[in-house]
């Protein structure tokens, strides 16, 4: 929501509560007469799920952050829709980095409603439908084919000793189904938490940029190409995604960082994670934009060439993997991943890759001022 310097609210719906009564007999036993027992919620689960009203203060005057207990700028200070506390921006946890637009809630509050981040469970079939997954031998003999042809080609070089430049790693699947389920579950249940869809391709829609805008050559100062090797790893990693062989991750709330990204196996250096996905839009149409989830793809010399990667509506799991504090050394050290941007068949694409070994439990971090250096990242955790 607004910030606390802005209008009051608007009041919002009072809800009402109706209550069913049942004939009980005198032992404690059901009537033999009336309905099978029936099983209530309680009052703390009914409040959980209820919408919510604020009565307003007269005066804000007052106001302090309940985080640092300083009212000092108030231009930051926002106001919980539900208990109407006030907090600093960059206080919350997580951070607030733009003043949200719609409602807004405090940490306490999101977090009295648990069960909303769990993981769902979610059935093979409801699985197969929302990542898309398809079942095809084909991938199998395209993807056995094209490694037995790498190994071939490596067998029938010389055996000269020579420094070679370091190429992408496919991620490697968990060999248990159980696992991956769990893991495409946690993904699943934190992008319906965010109201999204699944996509792990760029996706241009109408009224935002088209896919003729994406081109690689006008990047000021010119884009890496991506290699013939590497590109061969970034295709079998997405035939396998198409399969339902995730990479080995999983998604989970954490109070202060929010959805964030934990490995579930070893992941070795250089390792190919994911790629940035969501809807291309051009950046003059996002500049006042709140979205938290905006990528760079395209920094033309001209403005209003440059393209964003916006992950607010549709996206995969490089949405949820977090940014470090790059002005602590502390933060610096948290770094695991890094984006890079590259030239694919002449368009601009984002990868995220390991920038050394992760341990099994470790969460993903990258610094999101890989550019432009100007994302506020002085108090992230």
């Amino acid at each position: 929501m607004a910030p606390a310097t802005s209008p009051a609210r608007s009041a919002k719906r009072l809800i009402g509560f109706s209550r069913r009564t049942q004939a009980i007999h005198p032992h404690g036993q059901q009537s033999p007469c009336g309905p099978p027992a029936k099983k209530y919620k309680s009052m703390a689960d009914i409040m959980a799920r209820a919408p919510y009203a604020v009565v307003e203060r007269e005066d804000y005057g007052d106001l302090s952050c309940e985080q640092c207990g300083s009212g000092e700028r108030p231009e930051e200070l926002l106001l919980c829709d539900k208990c109407d506390r006030g907090f600093h921006m960059k206080c919350a946890r997580p951070i607030v980095v733009r003043v949200p637009i719609g409602s807004w809630l405090c940490p306490e509050c999101v977090g009295s409603n648990n069960r909303q981040r769990r993981i769902k469970s979610f059935s093979q079939r409801k699985l197969i439908d929302f990542f898309g997954i398809q079942r095809s031998d084909n991938d199998h003999v395209r993807a056995a084919s094209s490694q037995d042809a790498k190994k071939r080609r490596r067998r029938s070089r010389p055996l000269v000793m020579h420094k070679r430049r370091r190429r992408l790693l496919p991620f490697i699947p968990s060999e248990d189904s159980n696992q991956r389920n769990k893991q495409m579950n946690s993904l699943a249940t934190a992008l319906s938490a965010l109201h999204m869809d699944f996509s792990d391709d760029l996706r241009y829609l109408p009224g935002m940029a088209p896919r003729s805008a994406n081109q690689a050559i006008l990047e000021d100062g010119g884009m890496q190409i991506l290699s013939k090797e590497d590109m061969e790893t970034l295709e079998h990693c997405r035939a396998m995604s198409r399969r339902g062989e995730c990479a080995p991750f999983l998604i989970v709330y954490d109070a202060r960082e929010g959805y964030t990204v934990v490995a579930d196996a070893p992941i070795k250096d250089l390792t190919f994670i994911a790629e940035y996905t969501g809807d291309v839009d051009y950046l003059k149409n996002r500049e006042s934009d709140d979205c938290d989830s905006m990528m760079t793809l395209l920094l033309s010399s001209d403005h209003s060439q440059s393209l964003v990667i916006c992950a607010d509506k549709r996206g995969n799991i490089a949405r949820f993997i977090n940014g470090i504090n790059n002005h602590t050394p502390e933060g610096r050290k948290k770094q695991n991943c890094k984006c890079v941007r590259y030239n694919v068949n002449g368009e601009c694409r984002v990868l995220l890759v390991a920038t050394r070994d992760i341990s099994k439990g470790e969460r993903l971090y990258y610094d999101y001022n890989g550019y432009e250096h100007e994302y506020p990242t002085h108090h992230f955790v």
